[in-house]
């Protein structure tokens, strides 16, 4: 498949071209996650993957390495793209949104999104194209933050309590996605969860800021959080909380 490009751009993109050098690199992948895809999500070398919003190619990257799959990618950042060209091997990877996939119908056996479905403008819509570029049988798998995940992660929502309405308003929550879904033609959904605990020892994403939720604060918010952390190192490493919830949904074999 030759790489496509569509000139549409998210409402979003100059907020994630902002940070895309520094979520590159910070962010890092989950491994429960990557785990949770190839084992429910079936995907080996012979899956056709599309990861939808793939920032900077971390988790393709990890899923071509690990799997060997056929990955292609979509996002609508400029400077993300640049960043994901170098990350894997793509069989495609556009310059789009996720309301309007880039690709024909039935091109795909994974669709996949990771940290993303909070930015969809029209989720329905988006489900719509995923159903579209699925083989009948093909699988969907949205991985999120449930309102129960916010409320609990470490250091983010620990140490800067004043992202958690701000991600409770922005996050749908998960039986909302599964309505969702299921509206666009997708069965046999359900929710997993996983979850990692860990320690930090380097805060410098937080200074810089390479999540999206600390874009959204008040600076003085930032600073206070910023403060909490630095006395905390000052004490040793910073016992943290990384969880998501994935929501699957499979379309009707015909």
């Amino acid at each position: 498949m030759n790489a496509m490009l569509d000139e549409t751009h998210s409402s979003l993109e100059y907020d994630l071209d902002r940070i895309a050098t520094d979520y590159a690199r910070h962010r890092d992948i989950h491994p429960g996650v990557v785990q949770e895809l190839i084992r429910v999500g079936g995907i080996d070398h012979t899956t056709r993957l599309l990861d939808v919003g793939c920032g900077t190619g971390n988790y393709a990257r990890t899923l071509t390495a690990t799997t060997g799959c056929r990955v292609s990618g979509v996002e609508p950042s400029v400077r993300m793209r640049e960043h994901a060209r170098t990350a894997t091997t793509w069989e495609s990877l556009a310059l789009g949104e996720a309301e309007r996939l880039p690709f024909p119908d039935a091109a795909f056996d994974v669709v996949m999104s990771t940290d993303v479905i909070h930015h969809v403008g029209d989720r329905g819509a988006y489900f719509r194209e995923a159903a579209r570029v699925l083989v009948p049988g093909g699988r969907i798998a949205t991985v999120t933050d449930s309102h129960e995940d916010i409320v609990r992660r470490r250091p983010l929502s620990s140490h800067f309590p004043e992202t958690i309405g701000i991600e409770l308003a922005r996050y749908p929550a998960i039986p909302r996605l599964i309505a969702e879904m299921t509206g666009a033609g997708f069965t046999d959904t359900s929710a997993s969860h996983v979850e990692r605990e860990y320690e930090l020892s380097d805060i410098q994403a937080y200074r810089d800021r390479a999540f999206s939720s600390l874009q959204l604060i008040a600076e003085a918010d930032a600073q206070r959080g910023l403060t909490r952390l630095e006395s905390d190192l000052a004490r040793g490493p910073i016992p943290c909380l990384s969880l998501y919830t994935i929501v699957w949904g499979s379309l009707p074999r015909v």
